[in-house]
């Protein structure tokens, strides 16, 4: 993938940067780009306006084709819109998770009439979703899920349990894999279903982290309803479905995603300068080594995204979940230690934490969230390296 932006990659990126400028003012501006990891519960009314107000410009899907809303956008200018968009400091999306994850997976499995129903609300920001994966059986194994459904007339009823469901107090929909046929094997008995959550048989209970914060939950479903002709793909054909989603999770947005690592690191940088820890040798040589590791971070991403635009991922998104995850944890760590004894005292009472506390306690969770460690390595020594499964 070339690193430097085409002329059309260009005029993108400055009707981008013109859009922000104009149109990031206001309590959108007073927010910033706070409701990021570790801060979702933050600006939420704020950041829904927000999110309907990039639909209406024409600023959300900017990959998806033409023909259901999208703007086709090349990979540069994908990238291109992600960067300046971190770079103005403007608020954490709300959206990602219907445009990113179920909006593809629509376009890609879905029937003529679930397009048109679902499509156009996320593309507004008028809905949003959450993913029903993850259960407290079935993380990384994800075949295992044990959350059931079953036909009843023109309806299925869904019972079981969901965790780590980002975003589920607020979402209006969510993607559910679950067990349609317990006698099949674990990957042949699943279906992939659209569930609404503002029903009674539906339960939401925020987990409280080490932030203090809840950006996760527990979900619980006790005879949940959705129509029949709701289930994406064939009945018990849900695991393709469910790593065609898995597929679209890593895209360009990393490049933006980067943007807000560089500046979290600059913000550790000039606290080191203005304490002096930048004085002690090891110290600085870990400040060094954090910012080449965020220049590779970008070279790998980059990488990555060649081979998505070639139709032939391989084992690249692993290798920069890996990477990324890794380093950024890396830093929450760093930014404690240039606080020296003053990184253990919390700003206020209660649990009133700093900026590099936050990040130091909410990174804990970067190398396990979305594919742990160990699984990116299983899969690169597996897929890549043409290692025997473990």
């Amino acid at each position: 993938m070339a690193l430097q932006d085409t002329e059309a990659d260009r005029a993108f990126r400055q009707e981008v940067r013109d859009w922000l400028a104009e149109n990031l003012v206001g309590e959108f501006a007073e927010l910033g780009s706070r409701g990021g990891p570790g801060r979702e519960h933050e600006g939420f009314e704020v950041r829904q306006a927000w999110e309907r107000k990039l639909g209406a410009a024409g600023l959300t899907c900017l990959g998806w084709p033409r023909a259901h809303g999208g703007r086709e956008a090349t990979l540069g200018q994908q990238v291109a819109f992600h960067e300046e968009y971190a770079r103005a400091g403007a608020p954490a999306r709300l959206g990602h998770i219907g445009e990113g994850l179920i909006g593809p997976t629509i376009i890609e499995f879905g029937t003529a009439a679930q397009k048109e129903r679902f499509l156009p609300p996320i593309r507004s920001g008028d809905e949003l979703w959450c993913q029903g994966y993850s259960e407290p059986d079935a993380g990384s194994d994800l075949a295992n899920v044990k959350t059931r459904a079953e036909r009843d007339g023109d309806e299925w009823v869904i019972t079981g349990q969901k965790v780590w469901t980002s975003l589920a107090t607020w979402a209006d929909w969510v993607f559910v894999l679950c067990r349609t046929d317990a006698s099949a094997p674990k990957h042949k008995g699943l279906s992939y279903l659209l569930v609404p959550m503002d029903q009674p048989g539906i339960e939401v209970r925020p987990i409280v982290q080490l932030t203090g914060t809840s950006e996760f939950n527990e979900v619980f479903f006790d005879g949940a309803r959705t129509p029949a002709g709701n289930i994406v793909g064939d009945v018990n054909d849900g695991w393709r479905v469910a790593m065609g989603t898995l597929a679209f999770e890593r895209g360009v947005a990393t490049l933006g995603q980067q943007v807000g690592f560089e500046r979290e690191l600059t913000n550790v940088i000039v606290s080191a300068q203005k304490n002096g820890a930048n004085q002690d040798p090891v110290m600085r040589q870990r400040l060094a080594e954090s910012w080449i590791g965020l220049r590779l971070l970008r070279y790998n991403a980059l990488r990555s995204l060649a081979s998505i635009a070639d139709g032939t991922p391989g084992p690249e998104a692993s290798i920069s979940k890996l990477h990324w995850a890794s380093w950024h944890r890396a830093l929450g760590e760093l930014a404690v230690d240039v606080q020296g004894v003053h990184g253990l005292l919390a700003e206020g009472a209660p649990y009133d934490l700093t900026d590099e506390q936050r990040l130091f306690l909410f990174t804990r969770a970067d190398t396990i969230y979305g594919g742990s460690n160990q699984i990116q390595r299983n899969i690169i020594g597996e897929r890549a390296l043409g290692l025997p499964r473990s």
